[in-house]
């Protein structure tokens, strides 16, 4: 009998809302006369509302590229369906004034000038990437919540103090090519640049070379972008916000997860000719350890245990199982309870592998620490101004938010999804929620962008001979 133990370093509202015909402003829109006083064009950028309707619009546009006969998506990162989705995004960009740069890993950024170019852009983005059978919104909607605030500030002529930027994530699903958050990942420094490249699919089709022939492996340098802050709207993907009836979830802390790859290795013999007594049946011992995983997620407030795919050796009816490899999955908000979890889990398994004389190997070889959203007073400011039912939350998945936590003040909002269904073709979440989750972000945005010119001593909104 042996015990493996593989650690892991820690790198680490109504639809179709109306414009209200805002004349050119920065921050606040300019006015015809040069007496117009501040708190007018205050109060005229506070009645400020993306359009609904063209957000939704959108989303169904973007959704037919990969689109399932359920309703849903399958557009897997790297593929020839995940360029017609970035192409997409990168033409409505450059519809409201953005330049786009992209960098060594195929993450895109879409930039729209401000006042003081020379400070740190307010960032928002997310991912294009779906599951196999994924829905319509899933990361899709706070990319193109992002693109609603560009086309909004464009279509009103506002420029803000600072830039804002909107950003593609590659890879943030982590189903053609692992781990999830690929992309942000190695932005930060989480993950390193080259190994992430030369990562390959089911096909041993790597990584780099998909996002070359898709014409997205760009030379920018990871990490150089000039970021003050971060925000990514996302619906919830948990069934919290429509319980409670709250139309924005502001996002306090980002879920801990740790990712295993489990094997156990016993003995194949005949299930007819082997006495009980004498047989090493790895799928019972894979059974106990999937149901301490259960067990063990049930002891913790806040903690989540899931095993979602096995491979079972030689699968066959009448022959005991000699070898079975299989994920497991533990969350918890919690860095402390994450912890003690882990070494629980590591401590079944060794007991496991004694008791039933098997050999055990558990690789731990993703660990993403608990986040806390520094930014987040930000969301809930602009959700009480515009009057919108709101709770504290924290993120039950992993976001590129998450990562992005690491480098800069960062925020999320979340928005109620149908039955709190995700990663599912019939994944559902209102137009009216939508307009209500890109409206935040976009007053999020407006507010963050006025506090980091302000802090940096730089002008808020041009001279009287400018608006003239």
């Amino acid at each position: 009998m042996t015990f493996r133990w593989l650690g892991v370093t820690r790198l680490g509202v109504k639809k179709g809302v109306q414009q209200n015909g805002l004349k050119r402003g920065l921050l606040t829109p300019k006015c015809n006369a040069k007496n117009k006083d501040k708190h007018q064009r205050g109060s005229e950028m506070e009645k400020l509302r993306v359009n609904g309707q063209r957000l939704w619009d959108s989303l169904m546009e973007m959704g037919e590229i990969g689109g399932t006969e359920k309703g849903g998506c399958n557009r897997l990162a790297a593929t020839d369906l995940d360029k017609q989705a970035r192409d997409l995004f990168c033409d409505w960009c450059k519809a409201t004034g953005c330049d786009i740069a992209i960098d060594k890993f195929g993450n895109i950024f879409a930039k729209r000038p401000g006042l003081n170019n020379d400070l740190p852009a307010v960032a928002t983005g997310s991912h294009l990437d779906t599951q196999p059978t994924g829905g319509k919104f899933d990361g899709v909607f706070g990319v193109l919540s992002g693109v609603e605030v560009l086309r909004t500030l464009h279509e009103n002529n506002i420029t803000t103090p600072t830039p804002i930027e909107v950003s593609v994530w590659t890879n943030e699903e982590g189903s053609r090519f692992q781990p999830a958050m690929q992309g942000s990942g190695v932005y930060v420094g989480r993950f390193d640049l080259q190994k992430e490249l030369d990562k390959t699919d089911v096909n041993g089709l790597r990584l780099g070379d998909e996002l070359a022939r898709i014409g997205y492996l760009g030379e920018e340098e990871l990490g150089s972008r000039n970021i003050g802050a971060f925000f990514e709207a996302h619906i919830e993907q948990g069934p919290i916000l429509e319980d409670e009836e709250k139309a924005i979830g502001v996002v306090r802390l980002g879920q801990g997860i740790r990712w295993y790859n489990v094997e156990v290795q016993g003995r194949e013999s005949h299930s007819g000719t082997t006495p009980m007594h004498l047989r090493k049946d790895a799928m019972v011992a894979a059974g106990k350890i999937v149901t301490e995983i259960e067990a063990l997620a049930n002891r913790y407030e806040n903690g989540l245990g899931t095993v979602g795919f096995m491979q079972v050796y030689p699968n066959s009816r009448n022959t005991i199982p000699g070898n079975i490899k299989f994920s497991a999955d533990l969350r918890n908000p919690n860095p402390e309870v994450l912890a003690t979890m882990h070494e629980e889990f590591v401590a079944f398994c060794e007991g496991v592998a004694k008791d039933r004389d098997l050999d055990i190997s558990v690789d731990n070889f993703w660990y993403f620490a608990p986040v806390e959203f520094n930014a987040s007073d930000d969301v809930k400011a602009a959700t009480e101004k515009l009057g919108y039912s709101h709770m504290d939350i924290y993120a039950g998945a992993g976001h590129d938010a998450c990562y992005m936590a690491d480098l800069v003040p960062s925020g999320m909002i979340f928005t109620p999804c149908e039955n709190g269904i995700s990663h599912n073709e019939i994944e559902y979440s209102s137009p009216e929620q939508c307009e209500a989750g890109a409206n935040v972000l976009l007053h999020t945005m407006l507010t963050a962008s006025h506090r980091i010119a302000e802090a940096a001593g730089a002008p808020t909104e041009e001279s009287e001979e400018e608006i003239a």
